[in-house]
């Protein structure tokens, strides 16, 4: 199956590429005559309706010709990151520096392993979190977010992250 994914992911990279698309995911979902590709994408200023049907038609042809999905019947699905898009790679936290996240770590940190706050930076494989990151507080004996704490955590350390929206 991984193997499989592989070249799943590098087939789709490479017609991404050509439409100046990023690859966010590839994933096998489900098994025997259920089962689904879901191909997640995006690019700067969001991915439209017609990036994703264009992608799909693309893709899913190579991938019949090549026979690289061999098992029989799946379901192919190209769709947006959506607004609490996953971060992954180091280009996906770099990318979104000043962003709200919320993360969760594989061994807790100053005894805790879910976060949320402001991606301040993203340096040497160290992710900078400013906690809370909200409008300043006017409740008593609270922080307001420029005095909200730092914290540090080792992007090997994150076992999930997404962007929290904003709107």
């Amino acid at each position: 199956m991984a193997l499989e994914l592989d070249r799943v992911r590098e087939i789709t990279e490479r017609v991404a590429a050509s439409g100046g698309l990023e690859v966010v995911e590839v994933e096998f979902r489900g098994g025997g005559q259920s089962r689904m590709l879901r191909i997640t994408i995006d690019k700067p200023g969001g991915v439209t309706h017609e990036d994703c049907a264009n992608l799909s038609r693309e893709v899913g042809t190579i991938l019949d010709v090549e026979d690289a999905v061999p098992g029989g019947s799946y379901l192919l699905e190209v769709s947006s990151p959506g607004l609490d898009r996953k971060l992954f790679r180091p280009a996906d936290y770099e990318r979104f520096v000043g962003s709200r996240v919320r993360l969760t770590t594989r061994e807790p940190v100053n005894g805790n392993r879910h976060f949320e706050g402001r991606l301040e930076s993203f340096r040497d494989g160290r992710i900078t979190l400013q906690l809370g990151g909200k409008a300043p507080s006017k409740k008593k004996g609270q922080q307001p977010a420029s005095e909200a704490p730092r914290l540090e955590i080792d992007l090997a350390n994150v076992e999930k992250a997404n962007l929290v929206p904003e709107i």
